[in-house]
């Protein structure tokens, strides 16, 4: 695994050590999560082949109508041949059984196919078809590299919680630390989303707080900070 690049004379005690020592997997600097996904559900009677095909064009017709917030757009020709090969967004699916009670008491069971699509391959279907208003036109917002500066990393737990919430974004492809300070880390981004739209899923997922969007430094597309 190859180690990521950090400045000699810039590195601090703590993330020397664990350099040398090989621990919390710091040279795990290059992330493999996939897509972030839309997830879609369609009621359903048994776990056919047959059901489950058209369980995925409901549960894709469900995206459908909650990104771009336009029922009526199903009725287009051009969007239901788009909903009726779900099968080409569909990164995985499920079942799900809720059990319910009749009037007289006796369980119902409900079976629910749950599906997650690439959010991606959504985003521009919705985008070609003219759906979704601006936040389907940050699907066309050029990708990375997105160069950040992560403050507040000042440990090994710190550095850990910091890489690890990026290398779980689903729109992070790889990363590679530049640079160690003793008050935080510079990090580029390969991402598979624009700027906003990265930073926006960063900042969602609890970890990292985004302080800045366009600092006016050189070098650094966003500031970002580790949360407590």
């Amino acid at each position: 695994m190859r180690m990521p690049t950090i400045r000699p004379q810039a590195a601090p005690a703590w993330l020397r050590r664990l350099a040398l020592g090989g621990a919390l997997g710091l040279a795990a600097v290059s992330a493999s999560a996939a897509p972030t996904t839309y997830s879609g559900e369609a009621p359903v009677t048994s776990q056919s082949e047959a059901e489950r095909s058209e369980a995925l064009k409901t549960a894709l017709a469900d995206v459908v109508v909650r990104r771009s917030g336009d029922a009526a757009a199903l009725a287009r020709g051009d969007v239901a041949r788009a909903v009726a090969e779900a099968g080409r967004y569909v990164l995985q699916y499920q079942y799900r059984r809720d059990v319910s009670a009749d009037a007289a008491g006796a369980p119902q069971v409900h079976l629910t196919l749950v599906a997650e699509f690439d959010s991606a391959a959504v985003d521009r279907m919705l985008a070609r078809l003219g759906l979704g208003g601006e936040a389907i036109a940050e699907a066309d917002e050029p990708a990375g590299p997105l160069r950040v500066w992560i403050a507040g990393v000042r440990s090994a737990m710190d550095y850990a919680r910091a890489i690890g919430s990026l290398e779980r974004n689903g729109l992070v492809r790889e990363l590679r630390v530049t640079e160690a300070r003793a008050d935080g880390l510079l990090v580029e981004l390969t991402t598979t989303a624009g700027h906003a739209r990265t930073l926006e899923a960063l900042d969602a997922q609890g970890t990292l707080t985004v302080t800045t969007a366009a600092p006016p430094v050189d070098g650094i597309d966003a500031t970002l900070a580790l949360r407590p």
